[in-house]
């Protein structure tokens, strides 16, 4: 591909299946103006991720998005752009290890442990009800969607009535987050949300505050570094990120891993005879992360003048750090095109590198490795209805269905 094309996201041929646009990028042009992206685009390994632990590629790239918005929408958005500024993923160092540290002393590997009876319990449910349905199923919609939800809700500690509300509130943060094309609807849409969302954190902060239970929740209220807490406001984002980030993606996972099964039936039925195996399902689950992941893109703001690939890149600039293109670089993955759940090593870049890691990692791979052994166990049969599409998103790729026929065992 040469710097007179176009590489355009939102292109429908590109948005079903962009890895050929991506790969030739990758050999022919690994540092790409796109004027649909208006942002520079890289697709090697080695670029992305050492873009993701450079100091000069900021992660604040909302202050800029602000600051050249209309100053009237602007004040409208205040909400929103106040929570959003205060998420961990959106912020450099200093301030980015400051709440990542006090985060990270209530979302731990060990915190989460407890959870594995509970997701298995969710599993067991959802997937019972879904093989009483006859006939077609939207697997998206029966499973992909509602677990992860509930699983962050009650990580959370927010009480299952309430669970339909955080989901319709970080469907809205969502199309304004993820969606490549925006409008002032949507805008508003997403602020209403912070903002309701900023109400039910706050009071359930100021609960924890006087009655602490023990949850993660009342565990970020509590950690505390050097003397130092996290704000309410900073409480509030984190629960908000927690929430989004902890149900948008992993949706993500569970949808495009089956339909990655679906289309390779060896792989499936790999899968199937090694269910036993804790070892291979979690294999599995990361091959799933690489081949078609949930992760297209991360963004960065160049705070600097930097020089890739023999071109001088302006401070100001964004970059477009194409994970689906890394991950499938070959000259990290022998056979990148090939869906193989034995592959191993696989140092795939979906959950980030360096100090933007994703701190939700080991919980995305535990509700996985926990769900398709019962998942497949209890469905024996298993068939892709119709071709289904994917969202318009250019930093996640999902489905917006996947209707398939199932058939209990």
């Amino acid at each position: 591909m040469t710097s007179s094309e176009h590489f355009d996201p939102r292109d429908a041929a590109v948005i079903q299946n962009p890895f050929p646009a991506l790969a030739r990028l990758r050999e022919h042009e690994p540092l790409h103006y796109s004027e649909a992206m208006a942002g520079w685009v890289i697709t090697r390994y080695e670029d992305v991720r050492n873009s993701m632990r450079d100091p000069r590629y900021s992660a604040n790239r909302l202050r800029p998005f602000f600051a050249h918005m209309d100053p009237t929408r602007r004040e409208r958005l205040a909400a929103l752009e106040k929570n959003l500024s205060l998420w961990a993923v959106f912020n450099d160092p200093p301030d980015h290890g400051r709440v990542r540290n006090l985060m990270n002393k209530a979302f731990t590997t060990s915190a989460l442990a407890h959870m594995e009876g509970r997701i298995a319990e969710m599993v067991e449910s959802l997937v019972d009800e879904l093989a009483a349905q006859d006939g077609e199923v939207d697997f998206i919609r029966a499973f992909a969607y509602p677990l992860p939800a509930m699983v962050i809700a009650e990580i959370l500690g927010v009480p299952r009535e309430d669970v339909a509300h955080l989901k319709r509130w970080s469907d809205e943060l969502a199309s304004f987050v993820l969606t490549s094309r925006l409008s002032p609807d949507r805008y508003g849409r997403a602020d209403a949300a912070i903002r309701e969302m900023h109400d039910y954190f706050g009071q359930m902060a100021q609960r924890l505050r006087r009655h602490p239970d023990g949850g993660i929740v009342a565990r970020m209220v509590a950690a505390e570094e050097k003397g130092d807490f996290l704000s309410e406001d900073e409480l509030v984002a984190a629960c908000v990120l927690l929430l989004f980030a902890g149900h948008e993606t992993t949706t993500q996972l569970f949808g495009n891993g089956l339909y990655a099964l679906l289309r390779w039936p060896e792989q499936m039925q790999r899968l199937r005879d090694g269910l036993h195996d804790r070892g291979q399902v979690e294999n599995a689950v990361e091959e799933i992360l690489r081949w078609d992941g949930p992760g297209l893109a991360g963004v960065r703001v160049l705070n600097e003048d930097v020089d890739l690939h023999g071109q001088r890149v302006p401070a100001g600039s964004r970059i477009f750090q194409f994970v689906a293109a890394a991950n499938r670089d070959p000259a990290v993955f022998a056979d990148p095109d090939r869906f193989d759940i034995a592959r191993d090593p696989n140092p795939h870049l979906t959950f980030g590198y360096g100090i933007h890691f994703c701190l939700g990692a080991p919980l995305a791979r535990m509700e996985a490795r926990i769900a398709w052994p019962i998942l497949l166990n209890k469905l024996r049969d298993i068939e892709l209805v119709e071709t289904p599409q994917f969202s318009d998103s250019m930093i996640v790729r999902g489905l917006e269905g996947l209707r398939v026929r199932c058939r209990p065992a």
